[in-house]
């Protein structure tokens, strides 16, 4: 299968930081408490001077309910129309996938950015984030991205219930 499945936070920690290092990016590991680790990686700009761009996603996942799937959730399934089904898969690791491949492409062209850019992968968020992002901010680590924009999903009038499932209204801003 070409999917990798991610069986814990501390998995895809591993597996991000080796793409990033792939990509080459920094890489720096924070625990913002006993078994909760931020991964921030980091496209160094060309005037570091500058505030920071932030892009944030997360590293957990909600709870599996079997009964309530498709295919096996533990299990990365792609179906004949191209949908891909797996645990974690859409939110929220198409978007940090998502950002490691847009800065592949853009360091393929020969692109580069006055700004510095920052990718971080928090824990907990499933749950509220207080041992994940609430603690990684108060830190000094955190100050030292030197943020102005963080970026987490697209905006839309849209509500989630039970395993993410939405109801919208009117159209996506």
């Amino acid at each position: 299968s070409p999917f990798i499945f991610l069986s814990s936070p501390d998995a895809a920690i591993q597996f991000l930081e080796r793409v990033g290092t792939d990509l080459g990016l920094a890489s720096q590991k924070v625990e913002v408490c006993q078994g909760r680790v931020v991964l921030v990686l980091t496209w160094l700009g060309t005037n570091p001077r500058l505030r920071s761009i932030l892009l944030n996603s997360h590293t957990d996942v909600v709870p599996v309910f079997e009964e309530h799937w498709t295919y096996p959730p533990f299990e990365a399934v792609k179906d004949s129309q191209g949908n891909i089904y797996a645990r974690g898969a859409q939110d929220m690791k198409c978007i940090s996938i998502q950002y490691l491949e847009a800065i592949r492409r853009l360091k393929a062209e020969g692109k580069s950015f006055a700004r510095t850019i920052h990718l971080t992968f928090v824990p907990d968020e499933e749950v509220g984030g207080h041992k994940g992002m609430e603690m990684f901010v108060q830190r000094p680590e955190f100050r030292a991205l030197n943020g102005i924009f963080s970026h987490l999903a697209p905006p839309a009038r849209c509500v989630f219930y039970g395993e993410k499932s939405p109801w919208c209204e009117g159209t996506l801003l």
